[in-house]
Parts: structure tokens; sequence; C-alpha cells
């Protein structure tokens, strides 16, 4: 994920979060009338009521605003985000309803989306989406017979190796990133109705072996 400088004052302060959050926001309108590769540093800063100093002060420069403010959308997404599960059938309708929403949102901000995802896009949001995914797929199908989800030292990003965890969230990324690429064709719903069989499948078949 993208860092800011490091005499951005504490990411804690109200002041802070505020100026993140209109930065992001005119980030997220200008990307909508113009490839991102055209906006400017001082175009943001217009946009979202600050000066050009004020944006320097927390990021070096459009790329990096970009990414962080995909990068804090995506991880909202991800958490919505139904887990495949062997015993889940009666979660059908919660997660065809979770998946039309994530590719909503996906198409909601479609434009930055595209720009970070797309062939000329960033490595650092590509890789941390797929992280992101394995990590939260692979701790909800490694609940202990209590439910609770497996406790790690490491990076909330990091994981044990899994190879359905890591296909899911490959697969995910790649769906989402080449339907914006076409210019989204299908509904949200439609995208939901395709994927999920996709995924349960996985996971339905030999349950009960670990790849």
């Amino acid at each position: 994920m993208a860092t800011t400088r490091n005499t951005t004052p504490s990411a804690g302060d109200r002041r802070v979060r505020r100026t993140h959050a209109a930065l992001a926001r005119g980030l997220i309108e200008l990307v909508e009338e113009q490839d991102l590769s055209r906006i400017s540093v001082a175009d943001v800063a217009e946009r979202a009521g600050v000066s050009r100093s004020t944006f320097y002060d927390h990021y070096r420069d459009v790329h990096e605003l970009a990414e962080a403010a995909c990068t804090a959308m995506i991880d909202g997404l991800i958490d919505s985000l139904p887990v495949p599960d062997v015993d889940s059938a009666d979660r059908e309708q919660d997660a065809a309803e979770s998946l039309e929403a994530f590719f909503a949102s996906l198409a909601e901000h479609a434009g930055l989306y595209r720009a970070l995802l797309g062939p000329q896009g960033s490595a650092r949001v590509s890789d941390h989406i797929r992280r992101r995914i394995t990590a939260t797929v692979y701790d909800h199908t490694h609940r202990d017979a209590d439910g609770a989800l497996p406790r790690r030292a490491s990076s909330p990003l990091d994981s044990p190796h899994d190879v359905r965890a890591a296909f899911t969230a490959g697969a995910i990324t790649g769906v989402a990133a080449d339907w914006l690429q076409r210019g989204c064709p299908r509904s949200p719903a439609e995208m939901a109705a395709l994927t999920w069989p996709l995924f349960t499948g996985l996971y339905h078949v030999d349950a009960g072996t670990a790849l």
C-alpha cells in the first residue's frame, strides 16, 4: 500500500484524516472526467480546496494519492466479500448480494480502478489486493471449532501458503481487472451470478482435502 511522507502528521489526527478524505474525493471526481495520467497535483488540490503545499505535506505525487485511495476503498470491499465455505449453502443469497455490491463499487469508481489495475497500472495496488484477498479467504476457511479466526503474528496481509486461497485471490483480481478494462460490459448482478458458482465449485471439490 502507498505510504505517505515521513513528515506527515499522525494519521490519527482528525485534520489529517479530513485532508486525506478531501484529496481522495477530489481525485476520484477528477479521474471520472479524464485519464489519471493527465491529472496534476494542482488539479487535485484545487478540487479538494487545499493548497499544493498541503498536498505535498501528505503525498509525493498524484499516483501515490491514487494508490492510497484505491487500497483504502478496496480494503472495505474485500471485508464485505463472501468467502466460499463447504458449510455455507444457506448463505447463497447473502453471498450473491455481497458480490454484487463488490462489483457495483468497482463500477462506481471504474476510472480509478481501471487506471491502477490495467496494463500500465500499479503493481503495488495489485499486490496489495491479491495479498489482502488471500489472507481474508485463508482466515475464513481455517476457523477453529469455535469459529475463531486463526491467529498470526505477521502482517494482516500475510497468511500461510494455501493454494486455494491464492487461487481465489488471483481469480477475483483477474476477473475484476478484465471486467473493468472492457468497460464493465456486464452488470454487477450478472458478474456476481457468474463468479460465485466458480468459487463455490472450487471449495466443494474434494472439500476435505487441503490443497
